[in-house]
């Protein structure tokens, strides 16, 4: 990652695509992607006044709860582009951020929206009221990467099989104690199955995040598919309960 800058309320960043960012076509990692953004949203807040540091001191921290990114075209290993992103607005208890990926020449080929929550770190409950909060985020009409919030993904009853399990280890934790972002996306693309995951570039890939999972759970994994033959969707659970649902289209 390189320093960021800031133009007007957005923040960029170089970056050249590395090689261990990449999969067998040497194009970008739906979950490199989420990488990226997670790391420049963390130093974006952090320059507002809002950050990891700033949050602790209260005893909360952001979590994301929902995403959604289109890929126009996945960047390649070696690849020079700009990462950037900026806080939109609030919905209900949602903070709302953006972000695109830029070649060099300006053209998007990524665009993403997120929802996230605070989280009080102690008690593990979400923060529903931060009047400080709203205000730093302010209420200002900004540009959209994507319009609509990240939606709510509904997983078809039909169809569903069990793609695997995965007990989560030292490589899937973050700084908080729970399975890091990216890491749910990594297993939703294994539980695809490689054929699936490699026969197409994936195009559009929605993911919301319905529980913490910690280390040492077994999270079962299950995949179904829609009968267009592109979009397909995987369901991680816990002891019955849901911890994430992704949608792909290819």
């Amino acid at each position: 990652m390189g320093k960021i800058r800031k133009e007007g309320y957005k923040f960029y960043e170089d970056i050249c695509i590395p090689c261990y960012f990449t999969d067998e076509t040497c194009r970008l990692k739906a979950a490199s992607f989420m990488d990226l953004a997670q790391e420049i949203a963390f130093w974006a807040a952090q320059e507002l006044g809002f950050g990891y540091d700033d949050l602790q001191v209260h005893h909360t921290a952001w979590v994301l709860s929902r995403m959604r990114f289109i890929i126009h075209e996945a960047p390649r290993w070696r690849d020079d582009v700009v990462l950037r992103t900026w806080h939109k607005s609030t919905d209900g208890l949602f903070y709302l951020r953006d972000f695109e990926l830029l070649d060099s020449s300006g053209k998007v080929l990524v665009s993403a929206t997120s929802s996230w929550l605070v989280l009080n770190v102690e008690t593990r409950h979400l923060v529903r009221d931060s009047e400080d909060l709203k205000a730093l985020y302010g209420n200002e009409k900004k540009d959209d990467a994507i319009a609509e919030p990240a939606p709510k993904i509904v997983i078809p009853k039909e169809g569903v099989e069990k793609a695997g399990e995965h007990t989560v280890s030292y490589s899937d934790v973050d700084m908080l104690g729970h399975t890091n972002n990216a890491r749910y996306m990594v297993w939703a693309m294994d539980a695809l199955g490689y054929d699936t995951a490699m026969g197409a570039p994936v195009r559009d890939v929605r993911i919301n995040f319905n529980r913490e999972t910690h280390p040492g759970e077994t999270v079962e994994l299950f995949r179904s598919a829609a009968g267009d033959g592109k979009t397909f969707f995987v369901e991680g659970r816990v002891g019955g309960q849901s911890a994430f649902t992704v949608q792909f289209v290819f």
